[in-house]
C-alpha cells in the first residue's frame, strides 16, 4: 500500500472531483499535445508520398497544407458548436447518438475508439523515431523504447486528471515555443537570403504526377487534423465556465496547429527537404535553420517530448468515451469505474495495453500506421458534423440556419476528405480499420444484449427466487464438505455445515493413500457423526470425481434441490503465501460456479474461511 500510494499518489475523495478540472493552460497542453503534436509529422507524410513525383510533384505541397488548414478551419467551427450544445462531453458518439440513432452513434464511437489507440501508437512511434533521429545508435532499440514510454505516460495519466496535466505542460509548450522560434529564425534567414537547401538529390525516374498521387498525399497530410476532437470530447474537465473555457481552448489550438503546419511546410519547401529513413523532415528543418548547435538539440528534444506525451490526449479521451459506452451497456462496465485518484483506471490500462500491441507488430514504425489513422478520425467528425445539422433542423431556434451551414460545411468538406483517404489509402493499410469497424460494432451489439439478459433475469418480475430456492423454505438441504486433512478450519466447516441441516456428508478424493488413511485415523479418533465417504481417482484428478458424487448427491431426493457445498478455505497471513499452496477450494468453486445452466441449476456454495496469523 506504501508503495502504490508513493507511485501513484493518496486516493482522492468524490468530493475533490470539482478540483480536477482544468484551466485553459493546463487543457490546453492535455488536450490538444496530440493536435499539435502531429505538425511533426504531417509534413512529412506529405512528401513521402509525392517525392516519387520529383520537383513538380514536390512544389504541390505547400497548397495541399493549405487545402488541410482550411479544412482544419471549417472543422473547428463545427466543434465549438458541438461544444455549446453538448457541455456534456462524449463528443462525435454522443451527437450522433443523440441525434442519428443508436448504430450511427456506435459506429463513431467504435472510430473514434480506434482513434484513440492509434494516436498512442503513432505518438509514441514518432517520437522514439526524432529520438533516434538524434542519437542514431539507437535506432535498434526502437520497440523496447517505444514501450517504456508508454508505461510512462500510462504512469502520469494513473496520478489523475490533474497532475499529468502539470506533468506534461512544460513540453507542450517548449514544442510550442521552440517551433514558433524555428519558424521566426527560418522567415528572417529567408528574407536575408541566408537560407540554404539541405536536401539531396531526387531519384532520375520520377513518376508522373497524376490527381491520384496528389490525392494520396492529401490523405496522408490530413493526419495534422488527428486530435482536434479531444477539446469537445472533454468539455466537462474544464473549470467553470466550461463550455467558454473549451471554446477558448479550441481556438487557441487551432490558431496554434494551423501556423506551425504551414510553416514547416513553407520551410520545407525553402529548403528542398527530402524525406529520409534516418532522419525525419522536422529535423532536417531544424537543422537547416539552426545549424548543429544546441537550438537544434533543443527542438529536436522538444519534439520527441510532445510526440511521446502526445498520446496522453488518448489517455483523456478513450477513457471517458469507454465510460460513456459502459454506462450505456455497450463496453464491460468495469470501465465505467473511477479510480482511487479520480481517474478512468481501467481504461487507462485497456487503453496502454492495445497501443503497445500495435508498437510490437508494426515494429514501432509510425509511417506503417498511419494509413489506419486518418480514416477513423474523419468518420467520426463527419457523422459529429452530420448529427449537429440534424439537431439544429430539430431544435431550431435563433439563428439555427447559420449555424446549421457550418455544420453542412463541415460535414461536407470531411465526409470528401473521407472518401479520398479511403480511396488513396485502401490498399496501404486503410482496409483494416474498415474491418475493425464492423468487428467492433459486433462487440458492442454482444456485450449489450448479455446486459440486457441479465438485467431481465434478475429483475423482480422475472419470478422472484426460483425452484430449486423455494424447496429450502420447506426442508432442510443436503450438505456436502469436501476435505483433505482434519484441521481448525475443517473442523469450523463442519460445525457450520451441521447447523443448516442434519443431513451432512464429507467427502474426500483419494489422491494419497497414505494421506487418506491418515485422515480416517483421524475421523474415527475425534468421533466426528457425519460419514466421510472416500472417492477413488484413476487420473489423480480432484475437481471430476466430486462433481460426479454431487450430481449423485442430486439425484437423491431430488424434491430436496441440489447440495449446498460447504468449503473449507484457510486464509494465510501474507498475501505471497497463498502461491505455496494448491487452492484446490477455489478451484472447484470455479467449477461449481461454470457448470450451472440456468437459474433453476444453480447450486448455493459456501466459503468457511480460518484465517491463520502468520
Amino acid at each position: 500500500m506504501k508503495l502504490r500510494r508513493l507511485l501513484f499518489g493518496d486516493p482522492l475523495e468524490t468530493a475533490a472531483l470539482e478540483h480536477q478540472r482544468l484551466g485553459r493552460v493546463r487543457a490546453l497542453a492535455i488536450f490538444s499535445s496530440d493536435a499539435l503534436s502531429s505538425v511533426a509529422y504531417a509534413t512529412e507524410e506529405i512528401l513521402l508520398v509525392l517525392v516519387v513525383g520529383g520537383s513538380a510533384a514536390l512544389a504541390l505541397s505547400l497548397p495541399i497544407a493549405l487545402v488541410i488548414t482550411l479544412l482544419l478551419v471549417i472543422v473547428t467551427l463545427s466543434y465549438r458548436q458541438t461544444i455549446h450544445a453538448y457541455p456534456s462531453g462524449g463528443g462525435a458518439f454522443v451527437v450522433a447518438y443523440d441525434n442519428l440513432g443508436e448504430m450511427p452513434g456506435l459506429v463513431a464511437a467504435a472510430a473514434l475508439l480506434i482513434d484513440y489507440v492509434l494516436t498512442v501508437a503513432v505518438s509514441i512511434s514518432a517520437g522514439v523515431r526524432a529520438i533516434t533521429s538524434a542519437v542514431p545508435a539507437w535506432a535498434p532499440w526502437t520497440v523496447p523504447l517505444c514501450l517504456v514510454a508508454i508505461l510512462l505516460v500510462t504512469w502520469g495519466n494513473l496520478r489523475g486528471v490533474r497532475e499529468s496535466a502539470g506533468i506534461f505542460a512544460i513540453p507542450t509548450y517548449l514544442f510550442i515555443a521552440g517551433v514558433l522560434t524555428m519558424l521566426a529564425f527560418g522567415a528572417a534567414a529567408a528574407a536575408a537570403g541566408t537560407l540554404h537547401p539541405v536536401g539531396g538529390e531526387l531519384a532520375a525516374d520520377a513518376a508522373p504526377l497524376t490527381l491520384l498521387l496528389v490525392l494520396r498525399a492529401f490523405s496522408s497530410g490530413c493526419s495534422a487534423m488527428t486530435g482536434v476532437e479531444a477539446i469537445s470530447n472533454g468539455v466537462p474537465a474544464f473549470q467553470r465556465p466550461a463550455r467558454r473555457n473549451a471554446s477558448a481552448t479550441l481556438i487557441a489550438m487551432a490558431v496554434l496547429l494551423g501556423t506551425m503546419f504551414l510553416g514547416i511546410t513553407t520551410l520545407a519547401n525553402l529548403l528542398d527537404v527530402l524525406p529520409r529513413e534516418e532522419e525525419s523532415v522536422l529535423s532536417q528543418v531544424a537543422r537547416g535553420v539552426f545549424g548543429d548547435g544546441a537550438f537544434y538539440y533543443g527542438i529536436q528534444a522538444a519534439t520527441a517530448l510532445i510526440l511521446l506525451l502526445a498520446a496522453n490526449t488518448s489517455f483523456t479521451g478513450f477513457p471517458l468515451l469507454a465510460s460513456i459506452l459502459a454506462r450505456e451497456g455497450y463496453l464491460p462496465r468495469q470501465l465505467a469505474n473511477l479510480g482511487d485518484r479520480l481517474a478512468f483506471t481501467n481504461g487507462i490500462a485497456a487503453l496502454a495495453g492495445l497501443a503497445a500491441i500495435l508498437v510490437v507488430m508494426f515494429d514501432g514504425s509510425p509511417h506503417g500506421l498511419v494509413p489506419l489513422y486518418a480514416i477513423g478520425v474523419f468518420l467520426s467528425f463527419t457523422l459529429s458534423q452530420v448529427g449537429m445539422v440534424r439537431r439544429w433542423q430539430r431544435v431550431r431556434g435563433g439563428g439555427w440556419e447559420w449555424k446549421a451551414l457550418i455544420n453542412g460545411l463541415g460535414a461536407a468538406a470531411t465526409a470528401l476528405a473521407l472518401a479520398v483517404i479511403v480511396e488513396s489509402k485502401f490498399i496501404h493499410g486503410a482496409w483494416v480499420t474498415l474491418l475493425l469497424i464492423p468487428a467492433i460494432l459486433m462487440l458492442f451489439r454482444v456485450i449489450h444484449r448479455q446486459y440486457v439478459k441479465v438485467d431481465t433475469e434478475l429483475s423482480p418480475r422475472a419470478g422472484g427466487t426460483g425452484l430449486w430456492l423455494r424447496r429450502l423454505d420447506r426442508t432442510k438441504p443436503k450438505v456436502v464438505v469436501p476435505v483433505a486433512k482434519i484441521h481448525r478450519g475443517t473442523l469450523a466447516a463442519l460445525h457450520f455445515a451441521r447447523s443448516l441441516s442434519d443431513d451432512v456428508t464429507a467427502v474426500t478424493v483419494d489422491i494419497d493413500r497414505a494421506g487418506t488413511a491418515n485422515l480416517r485415523l483421524a475421523w474415527r479418533a475425534l468421533a466426528i457423526r457425519e460419514p466421510l465417504v472416500v472417492l477413488p481417482s484413476r487420473y489423480r484428478s480432484i475437481i471430476a470425481p466430486l462433481m460426479t458424487f454431487l450430481e449423485e448427491v442430486d439425484h437423491r431426493e431430488p424434491d430436496r434441490g441440489q447440495a449446498v457445498v460447504v468449503l473449507p478455505l484457510f486464509v494465510p497471513g501474507r498475501w505471497w503465501h497463498h502461491l505455496l499452496h494448491n487452492q484446490t477450494a477455489l478451484m472447484l468453486k470455479a467449477a461449481l460456479l461454470f457448470r450451472s445452466r440456468g437459474p433453476e441449476d444453480a447450486r448455493v456454495i459456501i466459503d468457511v474461511p480460518y484465517r491463520l496469523t502468520e
